[in-house]
């Protein structure tokens, strides 16, 4: 048996599985976010602190579109896992066609509306004063290549759910380091500013899209689909749709969190504090690069198993899971509490987020030992294609606690109290993760085991 094809998942030990497709995972998504941390410095050192702001303003707007081919291609690729689990073939086929064919329709539609509303969105996302100039510069280029961003995270979860993690890491490793050297180009050398910012990173997108249509069109995929596969099924469609919007409801949140969080702190502190949550927001990308790593390594393994009914097996992923996940967490949580003003001295030499930005930070990380948890949880219900419960956790930890908590802890905290609700939300929404997963594990598996 080849090791690197889906059916390995019910066959290797757990902990060397999961290492096997965590390790490549963790590698593509921290040079993915080294890049975007190397890129903010860049930025804000070679443009200037308020370009920081303006591509903050701009990221929820330009991830919610892209968001649109993660969420097809995790609520598909959990069909494919246990398709492939059930060697139903030609269901994994037909949903990878239909995987294609949702994302170019969405998202073609929604950067066409984002173009036409540019004026509108800017704003309402924080990008007022200083900040919009350059944020609508940035914006509508970037929209240009969203298309292809979409289409690449739709494929890097196919190739996952293929048991093909090292190409999954490749695709992942490619815009990012594209995207630094485009920038060195277009921003250090050609001067183009805030344009050459924008290029660097559509650039990027379209060099990684490159690569995944070669992958699936190589002999490296399993997943060779024909015209046929590309008609939409309204059982398939119906089915992506309903996992998928766990992931779509959750960038949507997380993009209204960006929309609050800007306004609220611009009224606060003006670009400063606006500033000071990019930083922040770029490492909460970047911090937890290995459990994230751990969760998409989980999602495929979990969904093949459990399709394959191999229930003991999918009980073990999900201890060993939160252990590995819960042990990394807790070294990051110590550098972080340790190190906040070298890690903002990083980014800009601007004295006031110098001096802001550390206490926000410590505030913002407080609960990250126990916070896998929360992450492992919600992956579960997705992985075995439970979209309620799935939906439910995931929008927890930001819709139901933490957007408001940024109302109510401010009435007596004030701007503190903005970054005291990130722990009180972690805590809150873990605690109930907890109690749901562990009734799962402890009665509906026991009971098919």
């Amino acid at each position: 048996m080849n090791p690197s094809t889906s059916n390995s998942f019910s066959s290797e030990s757990i902990g060397k599985l999961l290492i096997k497709q965590a390790v490549p995972a963790s590698i593509g998504i921290l040079v993915m976010s080294l890049n975007i941390l190397i890129d903010t410095i860049f930025v804000g050192h070679w443009i200037g602190s308020q370009a920081i702001a303006a591509i903050n303003v701009v990221l929820p707007v330009s991830f919610f579109i892209a968001a649109l081919g993660m969420a097809i291609g995790i609520g598909g690729s959990s069909i494919i896992s246990r398709a492939l689990g059930a060697n139903d073939k030609s269901k994994a086929l037909i949903t990878f066609g239909n995987q294609i064919s949702m994302t170019i329709i969405l998202t073609i539609i929604l950067v066409f509306f984002g173009l036409i509303y540019i004026d509108n969105i800017i704003p309402a996302f924080g990008g007022k004063g200083t900040i919009f100039e350059p944020a609508k510069i940035y914006y509508r280029i970037v929209l240009y290549g969203v298309p292809f961003l979409a289409l690449s995270m739709m494929g890097n979860t196919v190739i996952r759910a293929e048991g093909k993690p090292k190409f999954a890491m490749y695709a992942m490793m490619i815009p990012s380091v594209t995207n630094l050297l485009f920038d060195y180009i277009f921003i250090n050398i050609m001067d183009l500013g805030m344009m050459g910012a924008a290029w660097a990173t559509t650039g990027s997108y379209i060099l990684c899209f490159i690569f995944i249509f070669w992958f699936f069109i190589s002999d490296n995929s399993e997943m060779k689909a024909l015209a046929l596969h590309f008609k939409l099924k309204r059982s398939i469609v119906s089915e992506i749709t309903n996992l998928g919007s766990v992931t779509l409801s959750r960038q949507a949140v997380v993009s209204i969190t960006y929309l609050l969080m800007n306004n609220i702190l611009f009224d606060f502190g003006g670009e400063t504090s606006v500033t000071s949550y990019a930083i922040i927001s770029r490492m909460l990308m970047f911090a937890l690069f290995p459990v994230f790593g751990i969760t998409q390594g989980f999602i495929p393994i979990t969904g093949y198993n459990y399709g394959a009914k191999n229930y003991d097996r999918v009980k073990k992923i999900i201890r060993i899971s939160i252990i590995y996940s819960m042990l990394i967490a807790f070294f990051v949580f110590v550098l972080l509490i340790g190190f906040p003003e070298r890690i903002t001295r990083m980014f800009t030499t601007d004295q006031l987020v110098i001096e802001k930005t550390p206490t926000a930070l410590r505030w913002v990380f407080a609960a990250t030992p126990i916070i896998t948890i929360q992450l492992i949880g919600a992956a579960y219900f997705q992985a075995i294609g439970k979209a309620t419960p799935a939906l439910l956790l995931t929008l927890s930890r930001q819709g139901f606690f933490f957007i408001p908590l940024i109302f109510i802890l401010p009435l007596w905290h004030g701007e503190l109290g903005v970054w005291m609700a990130f722990p009180a939300s972690d805590v809150l929404s873990t605690s109930l993760t907890a109690y749901v997963l562990h009734k799962e594990v402890s009665t509906k598996l026991i009971l098919k085991t």
